[in-house]
């Protein structure tokens, strides 16, 4: 945004004061012609002089308040647009990132759930072991993290607990188990991790 550009308001404002200055300036024409050609003591001429530097002083007065209004409402303006601009290129891939993640999902299952004792499924389990790190490289260099908070204190800002167990192993509130993964981006939550979390054994 140029800072030569100005809102309607601004404008209007700034209409006002020129119109004001132009009526002091009118008025003090007005005053000298009616005193032209009269005599006027020292005294009277100098309370003139002095009334009119006063006036102008107070118009200059005036015009550095608007001049440092306006300076300030463009900075602001300049200030709120570089922030939407930020935001913009932190999270304009959001909507492209949760499409993603049911693929990384899927892939994740498939070596989950697939028989690792299988000799001929070995070398498939490897490539698509290989095609996840690939994925996560990839999308973490666009600001995607994984949040797999096992073992960790359960974070309702991050985690969606999916079930509650008794346990004497770890202290309350503690994650168990994750049931899927959760996803942030920039530090922006994408999908929470659901998880199984702990509570004192009765």
């Amino acid at each position: 945004m140029s800072e030569q550009t100005k809102s309607p308001e601004q404008e209007v404002e700034l209409n006002e004061e020129f119109e004001q200055m132009q009526a002091d300036v009118d008025a003090a024409v007005e005053a000298a012609e009616q005193v032209e050609g009269e005599e006027l003591s020292p005294e009277a001429e100098i309370a003139l002089l002095y009334s009119e530097l006063e006036a102008a002083k107070q118009t200059i007065n005036d015009q550095k308040d608007s001049v440092v209004r306006a300076a300030a409402d463009v900075e602001n303006m300049r200030r709120r647009a570089a922030q939407d601009v930020e935001k913009a290129h932190k999270f304009a891939l959001e909507k492209f990132a949760n499409e993603l993640l049911p693929v990384i999902d899927n892939l994740e299952r498939a070596i989950e759930f697939s028989d690792k004792e299988n000799e001929q499924l070995k070398p498939v389990l490897e490539g698509i072991e290989m095609t996840v790190k690939s994925f996560n490289d990839a999308v973490s260099k666009f600001g995607v993290e994984i949040v797999n908070p096992q073992g960790e204190q359960f974070n309702p800002e991050f985690h969606q607990a999916m079930s509650i167990q008794p346990s004497n192993d770890v202290a309350a509130n503690t994650v168990l188990a994750v049931m899927q993964k959760g996803y942030t981006l920039n530090g922006r939550l994408l999908r929470p991790a659901m998880v199984m979390v702990s509570k004192e054994a009765e």
